[in-house]
């Protein structure tokens, strides 16, 4: 039907929106906080640039994204996260030539085919950072802290860090050898989509939800303990650096996290009852892989809008999202309109919010109305009220009225 939105998609109205544009308005600011700066890419791109950045073998590229040839016979993809988006623009404006680091903001709309479920829509929003140009592990203790910090703002239960090293290139051929020949002992038990995995990139099946696939995971080889000199050295500098700032973490061996860009340090927020809030870690090759020609270490994380939403409502949290009315003006008589509507825009501009009546109702259905708005204070102007320039302003919770010159409303309210 038309009049139904496509499955997994979502209207964003009333308190609904509220309480995301009250989330959104928190992070920004704490971006801003931490001198991020924001950044907006177009909502498709080339399907290459996923399938190079994001990785052929994630079931993100082979299964979820949106993909279609235009007109101009060029395969193109609908987003289906933020990174590979903010990595080419850093690159095509020539942000690589810029004083380092680059950091920046995303809230962003982003595209998977998956089954809708609790706090996951087909289409889905994003907020994001990415921290371009910093090798050192501080770089992922800063956004660590950022999202510790807006998890606290925004009234989560404490969410436990948890954190573990894939290494990179190097120490991770060896890591693969010692994977698949585990995994090749249980092969016949594994799902079809991991034997497949198996053979092309062995560390996605660490990331299987088949049950199944999952039990035999768990006494396959960990990536921690193949790593190398280097990237031993930055894990040990991160747990330093968290200790020293005495930010609780758990070192957690099973993530690996879904795309393939990744290397050295993953990181997830994990709420009590084992649901991940917001996932993360190091990409140090991922510029270079979309370019080709320069390098640049980075870290960046991810945060969805609607899982963090729903996991407030199942906790109860009331976000302070909305302005209250502070003055609702009813009007009497048609003479009364243009000068009431003159003191709405003058207060408006004073900062207030205000609202009036559209569509001609009694003044006991406009207070009606006001009630139901929960206005804090009404005043009815008409011709009396004109004519004496002054009105009754009443305080709708203490039913106080207070008369006052039409002029000096703004006062009153203050």
């Amino acid at each position: 039907m038309i009049t139904q939105a496509p499955r997994g998609t979502k209207d964003w109205f009333g308190k609904d929106m509220d309480q995301r544009t009250y989330l959104e308005n928190i992070f920004k600011d704490l971006c801003a906080s931490y001198n991020i700066h924001e950044i907006i890419t177009p909502v498709f791109e080339h399907t290459e640039l996923f399938q190079r950045g994001v990785g052929e073998t994630t079931d993100v590229v082979q299964k979820e994204m949106y993909t279609f040839e235009d007109k101009g016979h060029r395969s193109i993809s609908l987003k289906p996260e933020g990174t590979a988006g903010a990595i080419r623009a850093y690159l095509q404006n020539g942000l690589a030539n810029e004083p380092q680091p680059i950091k920046m903001f995303y809230i962003t709309p982003a595209f998977r085919y998956e089954k809708p479920q609790s706090g996951r829509l087909r289409q889905h929003h994003q907020f994001g950072v990415e921290f371009v140009g910093a090798e050192s592990p501080l770089a992922e203790v800063e956004l660590i802290t950022l999202v510790s910090t807006f998890i606290k703002k925004i009234g989560l239960k404490d969410a436990k860090l948890h954190i573990n090293s894939i290494g990179c290139e190097n120490c991770r051929k060896e890591y693969n050898k010692a994977l698949l020949a585990y995994l090749k002992e249980h092969e016949e038990h594994l799902c079809p989509t991991c034997r497949e995995r198996m053979e092309k990139n062995p560390l996605r099946v660490i990331d299987c939800k088949v049950p199944e696939c999952k039990e035999i995971v768990k006494d396959a080889p960990r990536t921690i303990d193949y790593l190398d000199d280097e990237c031993k050295a930055h894990f040990e500098e991160l747990k330093s650096l968290l200790d020293a700032l005495n930010i609780p973490y758990e070192v957690d061996t099973e993530i690996v996290r879904g795309l393939d860009y990744y290397t050295k340090t993953v990181f997830e927020f994990v709420n009590e009852d084992g649901f991940t809030l917001c996932g993360g870690g190091r990409y140090d090759n991922l510029v270079h892989e979309i370019d080709g020609k320069v390098s640049m270490p980075s870290v960046g994380f991810g945060m969805g809008v609607e899982r963090i939403l729903y996991f407030l409502e199942e906790e109860k949290v009331d976000l302070p999202c909305t302005r209250d009315i502070d003055l609702y003006v009813g009007i009497l008589g048609q003479e009364a309109k243009a000068k009431a509507y003159q003191i709405v825009v003058d207060l408006r501009d004073h900062g207030f919010v205000v609202e009036t009546d559209y569509l001609g109702r009694s003044v006991k259905a406009q207070m009606k109305y006001a009630n139901k708005l929960n206005a804090k204070n009404t005043i009815i102007i008409g011709d009396d009220e004109l004519a004496k320039n002054e009105g009754n302003v009443k305080n709708m919770e203490t039913r106080e009225v207070t008369t006052i010159s039409l002029d000096k409303i703004a006062d009153c309210l203050k």
